[in-house]
Formats: structure tokens, C-alpha cells, sequence
């Protein structure tokens, strides 16, 4: 089962961001970065581990990088050259630090601990699948209210943030599209296919882009139903059928990463979705997911610093195209502004090992890297979701993810969020997660507002219209056990819980 935030999602303050991209060598550029395929090699029949090996990124230093990779008992998959990334697989238990030394190399690690792992966990609890009676009510009550969508009485999440007025100013453009970065999308569903931009989709398991058609669905629609879900509350069309989206004019996009043996999200499928996304003019990218196998990424350690090394530079090639990348915060209920925390889930391609990491030299990737969108999530009160990661300077902005303590005055009285599944089905999901797509919707909202901005204006949008919310006054108990489980540090307009607020739809259409 396909491995999402159930324990993810950091963002960085602003200083440590810039001296992460300095320190590394990080290197954003707008030529293109089309990968270079130079074995056949699948993840399927891969030897024992895969390896990210980044370099400067000039032609010299690359072509004599791949000979030393060759002598050390490695074979190139796929050769990222404008970004200077390099995805490996060898079965030699000496590569990493082998190939670390060798002239050009700035930095190479290992992608993952384990060349098997176990199956991950999805969200914050088990999806719950709308049955046909239930679905049945909701549509009464929907139909009374004078509702579009069947099931729309049921989403307290469009109403909380005004994406339902906001459709009747502006559903979004076709011109935008929204690649959900994730398990795959069923494009078939009725409410998705007529917004699903085959074009720009595509599978990146193994670190290779394939684009044939249907590469881009889950395996498993019973099991890695994630994507489906999360590509529902982006852009679900208002048809008259099932839901709607955020932004149900705007096009969805599906570049499955999840690895079909474990379900995991390894770096090098990350690398590859993050520049096929920016290579086919896609505006923004969803990252419900962090990625694995470590929930938080050192840098004294070398080969998560090639993680991440790896990975931004990916992510900034895409800025540099023109994409805004967002990402969910994580469901830890973690925070990010403190001096320590525990990390117990780690690796989790094979056996964690608990160990206590600073989360400002420690990072979540992707959404602790610089110019990422970081959402953390709310309930139907607007409280913070008893899960959410949290953290001042860390969280960027908020929006619906879904509680189930906090209960709505809806048909199903049901505090998740209510969205697409596989094989024309709905169900309900909660988890940072659904708050990100909720986020990607808006920001396709203001893209079809204001086609010429930029990934940073985009970014300064969301937060400038975002419902400025303050910390609770009273101590946070999200579960309501009666023990403190977080502590809100900041102002209205800024804190740790909400960022610089809830974002808002109606506010991105005028």
C-alpha cells in the first residue's frame, strides 16, 4: 500500500533554507532536463540498491562521472545532465563511498536501505468508502440545498474555503494544469476524465519516465487509491456527477512515483516526476507524500544529503520553468520550530531505528525545501487537525484536510474529506494530505487569474489572501484526551499552527 503522510511534511525558516542551497551546490537552471536513458534496466530487475549520484552539471564532468561509475560496479539508469543528476543501481556495498571520492562528484548516496521492503501506511486512518445508501442521502440533501454536484452537501471543505462561490466566477482555465505527484490516477472515473491531461502524465518508477497510456494509473486501485483522491479535490468537474474540485475547470495530471513492489516514494521516482512535470508545462505540482526511506533527511549524513541534494535540484529546475511545487506538511503532529524530535519510523524500507534529529539540520523532502509550498491542516471548526506537523517559519499556509473530532452539520456528519476513488467510487480521507491538493487548487485558480506569475508571485498570493488566523486561545487538545498536544507560537498573521492563514478561493478568482 502506497506509503503517504502519515508522519511527514517540514518546511524550513527562510536562513536555513538559503544556507541549505548554499551549502550544497544546489543548481536551478532553465534548460531543459530531459533524462538520457542509458540502460535498460528496470526497478523490477534491478541489482541490490539504487544510488542518486550528483555532479556539476557540464558535460566533461558528467561523461568522465559515468566512466568512474562504470569502474566502481555501477550502471546508469537514467542521466538527469542539466541538473547534473545521475540515478544508479549497483550491487556493489562499497559504491557510495567509492564513487563520493572520484573528481566532480558533489555528492552520491544511497536511495534506500533495503533492496525489499515492507508495504507503508496511507493517511491518517483507513479510507472510508461512501456505500450507495449513504451516497443516496447525501444527494437528497444536496438536491434541496440546490447543490450542482450530488454529493456536495457533504463538502464542508469547498464551503470553508470558498470554492464553491468562487466556481461560479471562475471554475479555472483549461491552460492550467495541475500534475498530482502520487500513487496514479484512475482517469477514467467519471468525474476526472474530462479534465485529465494524458500528455503530461506518465509513471516514474525506477527513475525513467514512461508515458504509455494507462502507465500512470495505480497498480492497485484498491490499494493506491491515494492519488485518485487527492487528484478528485484538485480538479473533479462539476457535471452533475459525484463531487466537485477546487478548481474543476483546470486540467490533472497523474506522474505515479509509488514503487509497485513496497509503495514506497524513492528519490530518484521524485527526481524524474519533479522535471517531467517542468519539461510539460505543467503550472503546479501536489505532493501529498514525503520521500522515503527516511521521514527526515540529515546532512551529516551522506547519503541522505544526497537525497536531498538530488531531489532539490529537481524541484528547482521546476521553478525555474515556471512550476509552483506544493507539498503537505505531514501528520505527526510534529513541530518543526523545536530544538528536537523523535523519529522512530526510519528507515522505513526495512527495520526503523528511533533516533532524535534537529529538524533545522534534518530534512522532510520535498516540503522542507526552498520555495515548496507548505500546508498544514484544518478541521471543519478551523482548529488545527489533531495530526497536523505545525511549526513557526515552517508552515507557509493551511486549509482542509479533515478531522474526525471535529464533526460538521453535514448529511454524513463525517469530519474527513469526501472525494474521488478508483473504479468510479467516493470516499472520505484525512491527513495533510487532502490539505495540500486544497491548496494546488487555489493556487490553479490564481494561474488562470493571473497567467503570467510567476511560481514565487504565485506562492506570495496564497499567502497575502489567506484568512488570517490566530492561535487558539485556550491550550490544544485536538483529541480531547484533556493532555496539551501542541503549543501555538505566533501572531494573527502569522504562526505556527496556520502559517499566514487558511487559504481562499473566492479571493483567487477576484
Amino acid at each position: 500500500m502506497a506509503h503517504l503522510p502519515s508522519r511527514r511534511r517540514l518546511a524550513l525558516t527562510a536562513p536555513v533554507v538559503l544556507s541549505l542551497t548554499a551549502s550544497l551546490g544546489f543548481l536551478p537552471t532553465a534548460a531543459s532536463a530531459a533524462p538520457v536513458t542509458t540502460s535498460a534496466t528496470r526497478a523490477t530487475d534491478a541489482p541490490a540498491l539504487a544510488y542518486v549520484v550528483n555532479t556539476r552539471a557540464d558535460h566533461r564532468t558528467i561523461g568522465s562521472v559515468k566512466k568512474a561509475i562504470a569502474s566502481v560496479g555501477g550502471t546508469v539508469v537514467a542521466s538527469y545532465e542539466k541538473i547534473g543528476v545521475l540515478v544508479v543501481h549497483s550491487a556493489n556495498p562499497d559504491f557510495g563511498p567509492r564513487i563520493r571520492a572520484v573528481r566532480g562528484v558533489q555528492s552520491a548516496g544511497a536511495t534506500r536501505t533495503t533492496p525489499l521492503s515492507p508495504a507503508g501506511t496511507t493517511d491518517e486512518g483507513a479510507v472510508q468508502v461512501l456505500s450507495k445508501a449513504e451516497a443516496a442521502k447525501v444527494a437528497k440533501a444536496s438536491g434541496a440545498a440546490g447543490q450542482s454536484e450530488p454529493l456536495e452537501a457533504d463538502q464542508w471543505d469547498l464551503r470553508a474555503i470558498g470554492a464553491d462561490k468562487a466556481a461560479t466566477v471562475n471554475p479555472g482555465s483549461r491552460r492550467v494544469t495541475v500534475a498530482v505527484i502520487d500513487t496514479g490516477v484512475d482517469d477514467t472515473h467519471p468525474d476526472l476524465t474530462a479534465n485529465f491531461s494524458a500528455s503530461q502524465s506518465a509513471n516514474c518508477v525506477g527513475g525513467v519516465a514512461d508515458t504509455a497510456p494507462g502507465a500512470w494509473r495505480p497498480y492497485n486501485p484498491t490499494e493506491d487509491y491515494h492519488g485518485t483522491h487527492v487528484a478528485g479535490e484538485i480538479a473533479a468537474a462539476r457535471n452533475g456527477v459525484g463531487v466537485a474540485g477546487v478548481a474543476p475547470g483546470v486540467k490533472v495530471a497523474s506522474i505515479k512515483v509509488s514503487d509497485p513492489k513496497d509503495g514506497l516514494f524513492y528519490p530518484e521516482n521524485v527526481v524524474c516526476a519533479f522535471v517531467f512535470a517542468a519539461d510539460h508545462g505543467v503550472e503546479v505540482t501536489n505532493n501529498s507524500y514525503y520521500v522515503d526511506p527516511w521521514l527526515y533527511n540529515c546532512m551529516d549524513d551522506p547519503d541522505q544529503r544526497a537525497i536531498v541534494d538530488a531531489v532539490n535540484r529537481a524541484q528547482l529546475y521546476a521553478q525555474k520553468k515556471g512550476t509552483l511545487n506544493v507539498a503537505s506538511a505531514g501528520n505527526s503532529n510534529h513541530d518543526l520550530d523545536s530544538d528536537a524530535i523523535v523519529d522512530a519510523s526510519s528507515p522505513d524500507d526495512g527495520t526503523p531505528v528511533s533516533r532524535t534529529i534537529d529538524p533545522h539540520e534534518c530534512f522532510d523532502v520535498p516540503t522542507q525545501l526552498p520555495g515548496v509550498v507548505t500546508v498544514s491542516a484544518t478541521g471543519v471548526k478551523g482548529a488545527k487537525s489533531y495530526y497536523s506537523t505545525y511549526g513557526l517559519g515552517a508552515i507557509d499556509v493551511a486549509a482542509p484536510g479533515g478531522d474526525k473530532y471535529q464533526i460538521p452539520d453535514t448529511p454524513s456528519a463525517n469530519g474527513r474529506i469526501l472525494s474521488t476513488l478508483p473504479n468510479n467510487t467516493y470516499g472520505y480521507l484525512q491527513g495533510t494530505s487532502m490539505a495540500s491538493p486544497h491548496v494546488a487548487g487555489v493556487a490553479a485558480l490564481l494561474k488562470s487569474t493571473h497567467p503570467y506569475a510567476s511560481p514565487a508571485q504565485l506562492q506570495a498570493l496564497l499567502k497575502l489572501q489567506a484568512d488570517s488566523t490566530a492561535c487558539p486561545t485556550e491550550p490544544y487538545d485536538g483529541d480531547g484526551n484533556g493532555v496539551v498536544d501542541a503549543t501555538c507560537v505566533g501572531g494573527k498573521r502569522l504562526n505556527g499552527f496556520f502559517g499566514h492563514g487558511v487559504v481562499n478561493a473566492l479571493r483567487a478568482v477576484k
